[in-house]
């Protein structure tokens, strides 16, 4: 692994002394937001996890290395560079034999992250049943990556463009313990409701840390879905989004988008439809989780002294 895989010296150091480290994806670099918002948000991610006591990193792969840990010049890379690859799990191997670009999804930032040792990661919200999958199967890949490896995934529930039932009842089926923090509903996205409920409200880091020990203990294989609603002076409220997303997806649907361009597509279109407040949304709900992710890993590394 030494030749394909690159951590940081921070996060090398961090893991090392058994210091809390938190996983931070790169789609929404390269794929979630224009330049320089991309790179605003990433820079302002790390941040938020440094006051909170843990060490970023960033996952990526960069002319086939996969690196754990980014630094300013790495970061302004990706934000910057057109045509990197959108990297899940069955990505990963062809970008490193190719020697290519590649900004990690969910699915290949949890693996990644549990190549490394690290045990918590922080995203917007993770992928999951796409409307329509009955006939499509699309079906993304972070939910079975949440299905067997052994990461604790911080974030504002799944995109609400999904369809949000069927995700959850993938997870179900799949053994995967959808925990609300200081929340009994799951939230969808930009809105902190969704009608569905969670398998158990936790109401502080320390509780969801010792749930994760708990399964390790126990030996139970599998990630954990920890949903942190938006922060309520950000949220977009239902009346407002949920015609958006509607509009979005006829859109897409009539232009063929497909596979892994919806998400993009889809966050694009939304994007310009509300007049770029979904794109704050975004970033406020991306700090909220890398807040409670620092947090949580720091629970997981003071429990382990």
């Amino acid at each position: 692994m030494t030749e394909h895989l690159l951590i940081a010296p921070d996060v090398r150091a961090a893991l090392h002394a058994g210091e809390p480290v938190v996983a931070l994806e790169s789609t929404i670099i390269s794929h979630g937001f224009p330049y320089p918002a991309n790179l605003e948000c990433a820079v302002a991610a790390e941040l938020v996890a440094r006051e909170e006591g843990a060490v970023p990193a960033t996952i990526a792969l960069i002319g086939g290395v996969i690196r754990v840990g980014l630094d300013s010049i790495g970061l302004e890379y990706l934000a910057t560079t057109a045509g990197v690859a959108k990297a899940s799990r069955r990505d990963l191997a062809t970008l490193v034999a190719c020697g290519s670009d590649g900004a990690t999804t969910v699915a290949a930032t949890m693996m990644v992250a549990a190549m490394a040792g690290i045990r918590v990661f922080a995203t917007g919200g993770i992928g999951g049943v796409h409307r329509g999958a009955e006939t499509s199967f699309d079906i993304s890949a972070d939910l079975e990556e949440l299905a067997h490896t052994d990461v604790a995934v911080v974030c504002a529930g799944a995109k609400s463009v999904l369809d949000l039932g069927l995700t959850l009842e993938y997870l179900e089926t799949h053994g995967v313990p959808v925990l609300g923090y200081q929340t009994g509903e799951f939230p969808a996205f930009y809105t902190r409701t969704s009608g569905f409920g969670v398998d158990a409200r936790l109401d502080s880091a320390e509780e969801i840390a010792a749930v994760v020990r708990a399964r390790r203990e126990l030996g139970i294989s599998g990630g954990v879905v920890v949903a942190n609603p938006i922060p309520a002076e950000h949220e977009i409220p239902h009346a407002e989004i949920d015609g958006v997303i509607e509009t979005a997806l006829a859109e897409a649907a009539e232009r063929g988008v497909r596979g892994k361009a919806v998400t993009p597509f889809l966050l694009g279109r939304i994007h310009a439809l509300t007049g770029g407040a979904s794109e704050e949304a975004n970033k406020e709900l991306v700090y909220n989780n890398v807040r409670l992710a620092a947090k949580v890993a720091g629970a997981l590394a003071e429990g382990d002294r």
